[in-house]
């Protein structure tokens, strides 16, 4: 049914993830779906990373620890650079759901008590204008 999952992932909050992370992985196991991790970050230092080459890193390693983890069939990972992720976040995640071919979007919504940085409005954002199915997890 779905060939491509893209799951969203804010580098800094992974445990925070795990339920959208884990039906993401149950989804692909049904389906043999390949997952596509994909990490937004800026060019400058931040607190993941120092560089966005450091930041695809360990996107990189995140996506092979989840691959291992869950016996996923295929994942891939894509870092995408923003001058302004508080700014950018939601045309720069469509662009990735656009670009990825994904047919599925499994998103976190905003958690409570998280810092309204954390996907709050995002999920929203792209259940409302992708182009393909977006799940969000509370």
């Amino acid at each position: 049914m779905y060939k491509k999952i893209m799951v969203p992932v804010d580098l800094s909050h992974t445990d925070r993830l795990e339920k959208a992370l884990m039906i993401a992985a149950d989804l692909a196991g049904l389906y043999g779906s390949a997952v596509h991790y994909v990490g937004v970050t800026t060019s400058g230092p931040g607190t993941v990373a120092h560089t966005p080459e450091e930041y695809t890193s360990k996107l990189d390693a995140f996506g092979l620890a989840q691959a291992e983890k869950y016996s996923l069939p295929q994942e891939t990972t894509a870092t995408y650079v923003s001058h302004d992720p508080s700014v950018d976040l939601d045309r720069t995640l469509l662009k990735a759901v656009e670009e990825s071919g994904a047919d599925l979007v499994v998103v976190a919504s905003h958690v409570p008590g998280l810092p309204e940085h954390i996907f709050a409005s995002n999920a929203i954002y792209l259940a409302a204008h992708a182009k393909t199915s977006v799940m969000v997890v509370r």
